[in-house]
């Protein structure tokens, strides 16, 4: 009686390991420039923090 574990193609697999890379260089990437952006920010990120929370607030009390 043959098991259907492991029924999933090779193709398949390498597919999804494929798109779990892209997904991985491209967080990385991402997470470079956000780096990259935090350093010229400086000390200013606490207020860009307050502006973001303002902004959010302002809209959600259809202010904006």
């Amino acid at each position: 009686m043959p098991s259907d574990r492991g029924g999933l193609e090779v193709n398949t697999l390498l597919k999804v390991v494929l798109v779990l890379v892209v997904i991985w260089l491209a967080l990385e990437i991402v997470g470079e420039i956000l780096g990259l952006f935090t350093v010229l920010l400086g000390p200013l990120q606490p207020i860009l923090g307050l502006v973001i929370i303002l902004v959010i607030v302002l809209w959600l009390l259809d202010r904006i």
